[in-house]
């Protein structure tokens, strides 16, 4: 949190506007990541707090993640070279595919999370 010292007299040695190094009563306390004029600001910093630690993932986990790498590049190959239907039309075939695998493997691992609490 950033402290700005505001003068609210109209004397004062003033630093800007409204801004003085008066006293202690004076202050109005900013929690816009140190900008006095309340705009933007990010605070992550302080919603957050500390990070949690990494989890850890499993061999299989991994394995299982090479394994779906290999078998999207063997339909990648498999499209271009064996049925020749064209390297962009395998591309697209082939990037549908890890997509839809994205998806199947975003929903078992929100329905595994879920679960555990």
């Amino acid at each position: 949190m950033t402290t700005v010292d505001r003068d609210l007299s109209t004397g004062g040695d003033h630093l800007g506007p409204g801004v003085t190094g008066s006293t202690a009563a004076d202050r109005l306390d900013v929690t816009t990541a140190g900008r006095p004029d309340g705009i933007g600001g990010d605070r992550r910093d302080e919603v957050a707090g500390p990070a949690a630690p990494p989890e850890v993932v499993s061999t299989a986990t991994v394995v299982a993640y090479a394994l779906a790498g290999a078998a999207i590049l063997g339909w990648f190959l498999f499209g271009w070279l064996v049925l020749q239907q064209g390297f962009i039309d395998s591309v697209g075939e082939s990037a549908g595919a890890a997509f839809a695998l994205l998806l199947v493997i975003s929903i078992v691992g929100t329905f595994r999370r879920n679960r555990r609490r």
